[in-house]
């Protein structure tokens, strides 16, 4: 048994025994509570919070070695080994790709961190229909208006996929590949979880699991990606009811995050916790606390389901770190 599994059923013996509501009994102070007992799985199982709304779903809390809670919540809800698309959560994928073959963050070009940053103003991506499943990265900016340049978004924050897309054909050389080859190049230099992809395009296009996603979480946080050092770096604001270099985010105007090399910070003064994150379109929800010490995921497909999940998996996040049910 790890240190965090044993510190995090310390806290949850403690919350039962000021409850006297947990019940069991018979069993060693080592022993694992039931699992619908502790924090974060009564509060993803729970019928009055943000969790209730966006069942079924899986989620799941660990470590950079482990896997330390998980559970599938709702009716035939989805596991740790159901296929879906990630949408946007691809985009720590191929931020963490140049991280990781630049070198770190500290080598990063001044175009790459712009791209990164969804600065650069090719913001004419077509989001809804992507680009043709059997084509190349070049194919897919050359694909409608994709590839278009805008002066007038360049240098402000404009959330969308044709920054990362451009990014890969010009920054990196990447235009002749297709989803097989992109995914091989990916997986040289982030280690190869099983992710595929199922348009070229690098902000949305990967299909994976939760446990493959976990996979790269883990390495990420054991410190063997570049990129766990550069959780956060170069951040830019985003929100653009109070921000002046902000022109879109997905993100409610109630809530002000930053955007560092592809992800999130979820530093909104009010609600913000400093996780690191990058919530998918369709509810695929990953995350590194601020402490960059656990990572979690709450995984379903569903329309429109970014904000959502995040909502239910900050819930999750809150009562796994304090101990306390949300």
């Amino acid at each position: 048994m790890t240190l965090d599994s044993k510190l995090h059923r310390t806290l949850v013996a403690l919350f039962c025994l000021g409850l006297a509501a947990c019940g069991g009994g018979g069993s060693s102070a080592d022993s694992p509570p039931a699992a619908s007992t502790t924090p974060a799985a009564a509060t993803a199982s729970s019928s009055t919070n943000a969790c209730a709304a966006i069942q079924p779903f899986y989620w799941e809390i660990g470590n950079s070695t482990e896997k330390v809670e998980s559970g599938s919540v709702g009716a035939a809800p989805p596991t740790a080994n159901t296929p879906m698309s990630i949408a946007s959560a691809s985009k720590w994928l191929y931020s963490t790709y140049v991280v990781q073959r630049r070198g770190g963050a500290s080598n990063l070009s001044a175009a790459d961190i712009k791209f990164l940053n969804f600065r650069s103003g090719y913001t004419n991506f077509d989001t809804l229909a992507g680009c043709p499943n059997d084509g190349t990265i070049d194919g897919c900016l050359a694909y409608k208006d994709n590839g278009l340049y805008t002066a007038a978004t360049d240098g402000s924050f404009d959330y969308g996929g044709g920054h990362m897309q451009k990014h890969a054909s010009q920054e990196m050389g990447l235009g002749a590949l297709n989803n097989a080859t992109l995914a091989a190049e990916l997986q040289s230099q982030i280690g190869n979880f099983g992710f595929i992809y199922t348009q070229p395009q690098l902000a949305g296009g990967v299909s994976a699991t939760a446990d493959s996603y976990a996979g790269f979480l883990r390495k990420l946080l054991s410190g063997d990606l570049a990129m766990k050092a550069a959780l956060g770096s170069h951040p830019v604001c985003t929100n653009p009811t109070t921000c002046s270099a902000a022109i879109f985010a997905p993100i409610p105007n109630s809530e002000s995050w930053h955007y560092s090399v592809g992800h999130w910070v979820e530093d909104d003064p009010v609600v913000g916790d400093g996780a690191f994150s990058s919530p998918g379109a369709f509810g695929f929800y990953p995350w590194i606390d601020s402490s960059r010490s656990y990572y979690g995921i709450v995984a379903r497909a569903v329309a429109q389901g970014a904000f959502s999940s995040v909502q239910c998996g900050r819930l999750i996040r809150k009562a796994w770190l304090t101990g306390v049910p949300q």
